[in-house]
C-alpha cells in the first residue's frame, strides 16, 4: 500500500510493503530535524540508505534517520557507487586520464584540483576549456570564458598534464542552425565563439583515452546537443567505449551523451549521482555515508 501519513507508524501484515510519501513534504526534512529522524528511526528495526544521488545532502531521511535506527546500513547501489569510485580514484590503474566538461571553470575548479593531484592527463572541455586555451595566450573571440580564472588554470597547467586544442570549431553564433568551420586554435577571429574540439585535436585525445588504464569522465567537449558541435563528444565517447580502461562517467550531460551515442553498456560504471559524484571526487566526505560509518562503530 501507499502511506500518506506514515511518521506515527503503519499496520502492515508480515510479508507486506509499504510505499511512503515523499520525505521531502515532511516538516525538517531538509535541515536534518532530530526530532523528525528519531521517529523515522522508530519505524524499523533496519534502515537501509540506497540513494547515492542524495548521499551529500545531510537531511533527515539521509543522514539523521541513520544515527538513531537500530541498525543502519548501505544498500547494494550505494555500495557499488563507492567501490567503482574508490577504484577510479584511491589506487587507479595507470594512466589515469579524466575528462571535465562543463560551461565554467569556477563550478568545477575543486573537482579539477583534486583530480590534478591524481590523473595523469586532465581533459578538460566546453566552456571550462576556452579558460585554458585564453590561458595559454590564444584568443578565444565571443567564447565563454572566465577571465578572472586564468591565473588558476595557468597553475593547473603546470601542475598536471592538461592537452589544450590544436583546432577548434567554431561560429559566429549561437544555434542549431549555425555554421560550423574547422580552425586552427590560434585562428579564432574575434566574432567567433569555440563550440567543439576539433577533429586533430579529437583524435590526439582518443589515443589517449584508449591507452588509459582508469577514465573519469565528467561532462561532454562540447556543445554536443547541436549536431555539429557535438563531433568531438561523440569521438571521445566512442575511444572510452573502445579503451580497456576501468570507465567511471557521471553527471546528467554526460549521461545524455552516454544515451546519445548508444555506448552505456561499454562503460564500465555510470554513476547515478550529479552532486554526490562530483563531491565524492573532490574528496569531501559525504554526510550519509559518514552517518553510516558512524552506525557500523556502533554496532
Amino acid at each position: 500500500p501507499l502511506a500518506k501519513d506514515w511518521l506515527d507508524g503503519v499496520d502492515l501484515e508480515d510479508g507486506q510493503v509499504v510505499l511512503c510519501e515523499n520525505v521531502r513534504f515532511n516538516k525538517g526534512e531538509k535541515k536534518d530535524d532530530e526530532a523528525l529522524a528519531k521517529k523515522m528511526a522508530a519505524l524499523c528495526d533496519v534502515y537501509v540508505m540506497d540513494a547515492f544521488g542524495t548521499a551529500h545532502r545531510a537531511q533527515a531521511s539521509t543522514h539523521g534517520v541513520a544515527r538513531f535506527a537500530p541498525t543502519a546500513c548501505a544498500g547494494p547501489l550505494l555500495a557499488q557507487e563507492l567501490d567503482a569510485l574508490e577504484k577510479a580514484l584511491a589506487n587507479p590503474a595507470r594512466p589515469m586520464a579524466a575528462i571535465v566538461g562543463g560551461s565554467k571553470v569556477s563550478t568545477k575548479l575543486d573537482v579539477l584540483t583534486a583530480l590534478s593531484d591524481k590523473c595523469d592527463q586532465l581533459i578538460v572541455g566546453g566552456g571550462i576549456a576556452n579558460t585554458f586555451i585564453a590561458a595559454a595566450g590564444y584568443n578565444v573571440g565571443k567564447s565563454l570564458y572566465e577571465a578572472d580564472l586564468i591565473g588558476q588554470a595557468k597553475a593547473l597547467m603546470e601542475k598536471v598534464s592538461i592537452p589544450l586544442p590544436t583546432d577548434v570549431v567554431v561560429a559566429t553564433e549561437f544555434s542549431e542552425s549555425a555554421e560550423a568551420v574547422v580552425k586552427p586554435v590560434d585562428q579564432v577571429a574575434d566574432n567567433e565563439m569555440i563550440l567543439d574540439i576539433g577533429p586533430n585535436t579529437a583524435a590526439h585525445l582518443a589515443s589517449l583515452l584508449k591507452d588509459a588504464g582508469t577514465i573519469l569522465w565528467n561532462g561532454p567537449v562540447g556543445v554536443f546537443e547541436i549536431d555539429q558541435f557535438g563531433k568531438g563528444t561523440e569521438e571521445l565517447s566512442h575511444a572510452i567505449a573502445d579503451s580497456r580502461a576501468f570507465s567511471i562517467a557521471g553527471g546528467g550531460d554526460t549521461l545524455a551523451a552516454i544515451d546519445k551515442y548508444a555506448i552505456a553498456d561499454r562503460i564500465s560504471y555510470i554513476s547515478t549521482g550529479g552532486g554526490a559524484f562530483l563531491e565524492y571526487v573532490e574528496g569531501k566526505q559525504l554526510p550519509a555515508v559518514a552517518a553510516l560509518e558512524a552506525a557500523a562503530k556502533r554496532g
